[in-house]
This record gives C-alpha cells, structure tokens and sequence, in this order.
C-alpha cells in the first residue's frame, strides 16, 4: 500500500493589532489596552508595551491604563500606539475608536503641566517604514491674550533622502495651515515703524507691551537658518489664546524605508513658537532622536553617522547612552563602560547632559548624588552614584519614562587619526546586576577626494639630446591611510634626436671618374605627450610610500624635422677635399599616435597623505625601448 501527503506552509499574513477598550462613566473614561502577546528577543530584558493616547479633545497621556475626563459633551476619536520593547516584531496597529459623552457631571480640572513655555515630545523612537508621533506643546507665557505661529522642520538636508514624510496634523484648538513658502511680518519693539515681511496682507501695529528679552529676536535670521538645515517644514497659525493657556498639536510623521540605515544615526525635527504674531520674540526647540530597527531602550548613538574627512577636524562628535531600569526595584549606582575609539582624544571629552540631573562628582567622595566620569585606556566610564531610578516593574510606578536615564557628551578627534570606521558600544550595569550591552554607534566617512599638483623631469639615457619636463595633477582618497589608488594626467614636453647614420656611396662623376658620396642623415622630434598612469599605493608610514601600476602614453602632437647633408669628395678617399655639399630638411606632423604602455614602480619621500613630497618612479614600456626615470615633485591638497 502506498500512500503520499502534502503539506502547504502559509506566511501568516495576519498583522498585530491592539484594540482600545474603555468603560464610560458620564464624562469619565478609564481606557484599557488589548495588546497581543509579546515575542521575547533572546537575551535581553523583558519584553514590554508602552503606550501612547490621544483622547480627540487636544489632551494625550503615556499611562497604560489612562483615566481621561471630557469638559464638554460630543463624539471624540480617540488612537492608540502600543509600542513594543524588546520585542521581535513590529508595533501592533491600532484602529481609531469613537467615544460618544452625553453627560457632564464630573468637573474638569485645566491643571497647569508644562514647566516650559515650547516642548517637543515623541511617542517612540523613528523605526524605518514605522509611523511615529511628534507633539508640539505650547502656552501662552503672555498675561494678555495672543495671536501667533508654530513651525515644524523636518528633513535634514544632509541627508539625500528623506527621513519622514507628514502624513496628518491633529489640531483642537482651530490652529490653521499656512503656506509652507510664506514668510513672517512683524513690528520691532520699539516701535520705529521698520517692517519685515509677512505671511498674510495683514499689518498689525506695534504696541508699547514689553516683550521678554530672554527670547530669541531675529525670527528671519532662525527662519533662514532652519532652511538651510532643513529640507522641509509646516506652518500653523494659532488666534485667541487665553493666558497661561496650555495647548497641544500633534503630527504623524511616516519614517520612509530609505530612511539612513545606520541604526545609530541621530537625527532631529525643529519648532519654532512665536507667542505673538505682532513681534519677534521666538523660541526654538531641537528635538534628537536615534534611528533604531527594533525599540530598545538601551541604546548608543551618535551624531557622526557620516562625515566629510576634509572638515572633520572642525567637528566634535557628540554620543548619547540611554538606558531604562527594568527591574522590580530602584536602582542606586548605574555604571556605563563606554568603548571610545583610538582616533578619539579621551581630555577633551565633556558632558552635556544627563538623566537623573545631578551634579559632576568631585575628587573625594561625597554622599549626594553625583555622575563620576573615569577612563582605562580604552574606554569612558560614567557612574551615577547615590541616585534614584525606579524600575518599569516597581509598584505604583505609572510613568515609563521616569525609569529612564541617558548620558550625553561630546568628544574631538585626536591630532593625528586615521580615516577609518569607528565602532563604540557601552556596558550598562544597574547596581550589582550583569551587564546590559548595547548596539554598536558607529562613525563613517564620506569619501574624500584629494587632488595633488606634480612636476617634474624625465630623463631617457637610451635617447639623444633628450630633454623632458611635465606637469599634471592626480586624484586619490583625502590623506589616504594604508592602501590607496590614484589616477593622474601629465602633460609632457618632450625634445630628442634619433641616431645619427651616415651612409657611403662610390658614384661615377665626369668623364668617367669616380668620387665617394657621403649621405648624413638624422631627426629631430618635438612631442607633446599625455600620460594617464593608473596605480595602487601604500604609506609605509606618514613620510614613505611605495606604488606601482600601469601607464598610458599617447603623443598629442608629434613634430619631425629629418635633416640630410649630402657631400662629395674628391676620389673614393673621404680624406681628400670635398668638391661639394649640400643640405636638405624636411618637416612632418602627427597627432594623437604613438600609442605605448608599461609599468610604473615609485617611492615617494616626504608628507605621504596631505601636502608636499619629492619622488622617484621608474617606467617600463612594453615596446619601443623607451625606458625611463621620472623625478617628480608633489604636493596634494
């Protein structure tokens, strides 16, 4: 008996989807998440959702479980984004759920949240064809009530592709768009009637209302600026804010798969608050935030995902170490073991900011808390001491981000560095726990091009009278390191004679007598010729390099001048007299022939990478006997 079986395997197709669920009790709604189950990376912390919500009325909340209380009845549309940590698959969708209040008996508190006037926030980190969220908190910090504008760029132009695409603005409070190309008009203070431009036909008039001189003044001069590092950018208006009023406007930002693939890229988003259109007094806000492909907390990243080698000398690297405490409990001492690269000079080496706040230790121990920065050879070492961080686990702990921390510093390149990648990660130690490794933050260089100016002398021994000089330049990697190309083109004056022949003749002359003929005969070249050598270098160390490769020459213009002397003796004897002579040249044209190509063997001595150098290089050509040395100067920018 014979029997067969197949068996079909399906992708599963089906996507991860966290359902909102909510009681409603008049005008207050407890909410609860529906998330599905989490698939644990190996070997690190426990998987967990975070969570972020907006309620449809402007308010949002990053608790878990939100209670959320409605001022005024009417249908509103609240979302949900369940943020996975730890976890290998994708954030689940959420579909949008309408919430109807009918009744209104619990009264609403406005509480005051914001201890700044401008603040940028974000649901999660931006994770490659991921939606993410930014919101823009803003207050009037005025005591009358104000009219003014709001604006978010996006879109580093250092980066050829774009990073986010807006794909919805969330307003509740009657904020309007306005033409992303318009520009902003506003009065001085003082009232001298000097206009800038503006977005709308309206002018408003100055009043005598004293501005806060703490603000940034020359709103042209930030707008300008902003372009210039940012490709895009969303104007909103906003009329009729009460003061201390706090509001909130929210974009989704879809990250596009050509989103920077180094996963420890930092890139940012700006706004810029105007609290009253009549002025322009302004506040701007940066908001960093690191690429990753999954949401780890534990992160490094930096900012010198990609830099020009020409510039870099001029730039300080700045890193940022996040980390969150899973744990059940608060820890007391955190330890970072940061790797920093050997082309890094560790004295220059500052601290920005961190989390928790606290003050830089000092040399002798002291029992308040403090951020300790010591260093081993190959590495940076922080430890919070004496702090607080309470766990994502602990009882009563309802904040997420409170349990978070992150160190960030700036570092320069040492005086003397090679162009090489760079790889840094950092060992997270909550008190006496194993280590938490993170992702590698890594640094690039944008290939550099270094063009050199070369001259120089050619010298034949195996050609007459040869007199060879050149001048060119060459193209090779910016202070190359090890191994190296280069491409160059040389422009040769060329002057030489070909050998000399003299040949005999015996020829009948007059009534029969025979006398010798002596015919002499030689050329004279005068060449311009193109060399395109094409060879691979190595720096034995800064001041010596060794190349070879091949090269081509090819004679642009090839002038000939043949000269012939014929004279006549008197008899076949070339001593006796001459009975005549006379001389004859010619003159011929070439271009483009005397196609020839052999191998180059050089050493250099000097500056190997950036600046100037002496050089010796031998070449041999496959035919025509034109063997030769060339003796060079270099100098390469």
């Amino acid at each position: 008996m014979c029997s067969y079986a197949q068996q079909t395997t399906t992708n599963d197709s089906l996507l991860r989807v966290a359902t909102i669920k909510h009681q409603v009790k008049n005008n207050e709604v407890t909410f609860t998440p529906a998330t599905p189950e989490l698939n644990q990376i190996s070997g690190a912390p426990k998987a967990f959702y975070t969570h972020y919500w907006e309620f449809g009325d402007g308010h949002f909340s990053t608790e878990e479980q939100p209670k959320h209380i409605y001022k005024q009845p009417g249908e509103y549309e609240v979302k949900l984004w369940a943020t996975n940590n730890y976890d290998t698959g994708k954030p689940p969708t959420t579909r949008p759920k309408k919430i109807a209040i009918n009744t209104i008996t619990t009264t609403y508190n406005d509480v005051a949240t914001m201890d700044e006037d401008f603040i940028l926030k974000r649901n999660r980190e931006p994770v490659p064809s991921e939606e993410m969220v930014v919101i823009m908190q803003y207050k009037n910090p005025k005591d009358y009530i104000t009219n003014g504008k709001l604006y978010l760029f996006y879109n580093e132009h250092k980066y050829n592709a774009n990073n986010f695409n807006l794909i919805d603005t969330r307003t509740h409070h009657n904020e309007t768009h306005i033409p992303s190309n318009a520009f902003t008009y506003t009065n001085n203070i003082d009232d001298d009637r000097t206009y800038i431009a503006t977005s709308n036909n309206e002018v408003y008039k100055a009043s005598t209302i004293l501005q806060d001189s703490t603000e940034k003044m020359n709103l042209p001069l930030s707008i300008e600026e902003s372009k210039a590092y940012y490709k895009n950018w969303t104007l909103l208006e906003f009329d009729n804010m009460q003061p201390k009023e706090e509001r909130n406007i929210f974009f989704s930002l879809k990250t596009t798969p050509e989103m920077v693939k180094d996963t420890s890229a930092i890139i940012s988003v700006r706004g810029i608050y105007v609290p009253d259109g009549n002025y322009d007094n302004h506040k701007v806000k940066d908001m960093e935030m690191e690429i990753v492909t999954s949401h780890d907390p534990n992160k490094m990243s930096s900012n010198g995902t990609f830099m020009n080698y020409r510039l870099v000398r001029f730039k300080t690297l700045k890193y940022k170490i996040k980390f969150q405490n899973n744990g059940e409990g608060p820890a007391r001492t955190i330890r970072l073991e940061t790797d920093i690269p050997e082309m890094l000079d560790k004295s220059t080496l500052k601290v920005l900011d961190m989390y928790p706040k606290c003050k830089i230790c000092p040399k002798q121990e002291v029992s308040y808390s403090c951020l300790d920065t010591s260093y081993t050879d190959t590495q940076a070492i922080f430890t919070f001491k004496n702090i607080y961080l309470p766990g994502s686990e602990q009882k009563n702990v309802k904040e997420y981000d409170s349990t978070k921390g992150f160190v960030k510093y700036s570092i320069k390149f040492a005086k003397d560095f090679h162009k090489k990648k760079t790889k840094s990660k950092t060992a997270i130690i909550f008190d006496k726990n194993d280590p938490i490794i993170t992702n590698y933050a890594t640094t690039r260089f944008l290939p550099g091009i270094s063009i050199g100016a070369k001259m120089g002398y050619n010298s034949f021994s195996d050609l007459k009278n040869s007199e060879s000089y050149f001048f060119g330049a060459t193209l090779s990697p910016y202070k190359s390191y090890r191994w190296y190309w280069q491409v160059e083109l040389m422009n040769n004056f060329h002057n030489y004679e070909s050998n000399t022949t003299v040949r005999d003749d015996i020829v009948d002359g007059a009534q029969g007598f025979q006398h010798l003929r002596r015919t002499t005969s030689y050329v004279t070249y005068e060449n311009i010729d193109w060399d395109t050598p094409v060879l691979m270098r190595y720096n034995v160390n800064n001041y010596l390099g060794l190349g070879a490769g091949l090269q081509n020459t090819i004679s642009v213009s090839e002038k000939q001048k043949q000269s012939v002397m014929i004279e006549d003796f008197e008899g076949t004897d070339p001593r006796n007299p001459i009975i005549s002579s006379e001389e004859t040249s010619s003159n011929k044209t070439n271009t483009f022939t005397n196609l020839r190509t052999g191998l180059l063997f050089e050493a250099t001595a000097g500056f190997a990478r950036i600046g100037p150098s002496i050089g010796a290089r031998y070449i041999l050509n496959f035919k025509d006997n034109f063997n030769y040395w060339q003796f060079y100067a270099i100098w390469k920018f």
